[in-house]
């Protein structure tokens, strides 16, 4: 399952292949099979990169930007999700991995996240180990360009996500404004089934003025209060106490928040325990 989810960025689509890698298993001559964990790890990689290869497709027709499917929700998570961030399941994260290449986010996956070497993703694959290194490589280069240099500390991050969270509730622009990096970039995931920007949203003021507006017209009307999605702390905002949406933030060095990412597609937020 960690392995299916971080290659597609889909709960729902990593169960299935879970599913589907667990069926083949039963359906196999398990007694010729000498590594049964490497059995299951090779076809969950390539059902996953089937999957993930149809999914690609879908995302392109996907009205409005795409984001990945939060896994879990919890108020007060554990050692246990904590150490799912260090194991690399942010939402932010695994949208910068959206832009590898199915087999390239693999190669990455199985090498970074899962210490897999070269001669082991080389036959889990199907591609020589320099391919492999090379894919791999290629990934690295992309993810590290991208991801934030300075890693905030989970105190901070929190710390700061509450003044948003209140400065979004009052719809107060000067202190929105003050909290994002003047470049900050705001992105939501409707999928064209509820209210949601249809465009990354770019600019501290652009997304004040966004956040003032949904004051004004949800006055009351919804509860946000922080949580963990993913084991990293995020705002959950509630409609008639249902689940309307998950926000996260990423911060620079300097204590701006540099991006918003908010999943709002009911289908999404459909499965999850809160």
């Amino acid at each position: 399952m960690a392995l299916a989810y971080r290659l597609l960025g889909s709960r729902s689509d990593a169960e299935e292949v879970v599913q589907d890698a667990w069926l083949r298993w039963h359906q196999a001559d398990q007694a010729s099979i000498r590594d049964p964990e490497g059995w299951l790890v090779t076809a969950t990689t390539r059902l996953g990169i089937d999957r993930l290869r149809l999914a690609r497709t879908q995302r392109e027709v996907y009205p409005g930007p795409w984001l990945p499917e939060p896994l879990t929700v919890d108020d007060s998570p554990g050692p246990e999700q904590q150490a799912d961030v260090a194991g690399q399941v942010s939402l932010a994260f695994l949208a910068l991995l959206e832009k590898l290449g199915p087999e390239e986010r693999a190669a990455f996956l199985l090498k970074d996240v899962f210490d897999y070497d070269y001669a082991q993703i080389a036959e889990l694959l199907g591609h020589t180990e320099a391919n492999c290194r090379q894919m791999a490589s290629r990934a690295r280069t992309r993810v590290q360009a991208e991801r934030p240099r300075f890693a905030v500390a989970p105190d901070t991050h929190r710390q700061l996500l509450e003044r948003f969270m209140h400065a979004m509730q009052r719809g107060d622009r000067d202190s929105i404004v003050a909290l994002l990096h003047a470049d900050a970039r705001l992105v939501s995931d409707g999928g064209g089934k509820v209210t949601a920007v249809i465009r990354p949203l770019e600019g501290a003021a652009r997304i004040a003025d966004l956040y003032w507006t949904v004051a004004r017209r949800t006055a009351g009307a919804a509860e946000v209060r922080i949580g963990h999605v993913n084991g990293e702390p995020a705002l959950l905002r509630f409609h008639d106490g249902h689940l309307h949406s998950i926000s996260t933030i990423s911060v620079d060095e300097d204590g701006r928040i540099t991006q918003v990412l908010s999943v709002l597609n009911p289908d999404k937020l459909r499965g999850l325990h809160v």
